[in-house]
């Protein structure tokens, strides 16, 4: 990916943070993309890299398609922003309360999630609402054929103390429904979380239509299922995720660069 060079302003970001911004910034534009968003009401998050367990959210009211690297947030673990560029007031700094729950969450019990993204796309909330929760009956939906994690839902994400049954829940997996909420997703890098939000989101999508048409479904034998899991596992699926992840990005480069 080529990464924009970051004005003289902002300068206290290394290099190594501008490109985890220049990721994150893209994740953004591409949820705009797909139209996954909730006008600016869910969110993406990443890691900073260091000791100090900062990460990055998006500020209170930047929409998903006009996220830009230096719109990002560099938040602690409580919730507070830290490092404030020159010229930026830490007044205007907000972001949202149940956004940093939730996500500060995930960071802090899993270092390998570098990268977790939350959505409350139509067909996401859809399933979370279904009991059976995700059904293996596409190919899509193969991929979490035991490695999807559920957690029930317990009102706006604002109690800290949720944190604990969420993370509880979420446990070693990569993508779980947040019940009559939405999903949340997380992996080691940009292209990986892309890529397990891509496949449960399409998932998804495929259940709601097929249970719409209200004929009697297929459900393939649990040992074929479970075939079909551990193949999205297989030897060689992180390099498949980096050339998918190119080209995603080539998917908003037309627009106002997002590396900026």
């Amino acid at each position: 990916m080529n990464i924009a060079t970051p004005p003289a302003s902002l300068r206290p970001w290394s290099e190594e943070e501008w490109r985890v911004r220049c990721d994150l910034a893209a994740l953004y534009r591409l949820c705009a993309h797909h139209r996954w968003t909730d006008w600016i009401f869910t969110h993406i998050s990443a890691r900073v890299p260091g000791p100090e367990h900062h990460f990055l959210l998006n500020r209170y009211g930047v929409m998903h398609h006009e996220m830009r690297a230096s719109d990002l947030v560099k938040i602690d673990i409580q919730g507070n922003p830290v490092d404030e560029p020159p010229g930026r007031d830490a007044g205007t700094e907000l972001v949202n309360k149940a956004g940093f729950v939730i996500h500060s969450a995930v960071h802090a019990a899993r270092e390998d999630a570098h990268f977790v993204i939350h959505t409350h796309t139509r067909d996401g909330i859809a399933v979370s609402a279904q009991k059976h929760g995700l059904l293996p009956i596409s190919q899509h939906a193969m991929k979490y054929y035991g490695h999807l994690a559920y957690h029930d839902y317990e009102g706006i994400a604002l109690d800290e103390e949720e944190r604990v049954r969420l993370v509880a829940d979420l446990g070693s997996h990569n993508a779980m429904i947040l019940r009559n909420h939405g999903l949340l997703v997380c992996g080691p890098s940009a292209a990986q979380a892309y890529d397990e939000l891509y496949y449960l989101e399409r998932a998804c999508s495929a259940q709601v239509a097929a249970l719409a048409g209200g004929a009697e479904l297929v459900i393939p034998p649990p040992a074929v299922c479970e075939h079909a899991a551990s193949q999205f596992r297989r030897p060689g699926g992180e390099h498949i995720r980096a050339i998918a992840w190119q080209a995603a990005l080539r998917l908003i480069e037309n627009g106002p660069d997002w590396r900026s």
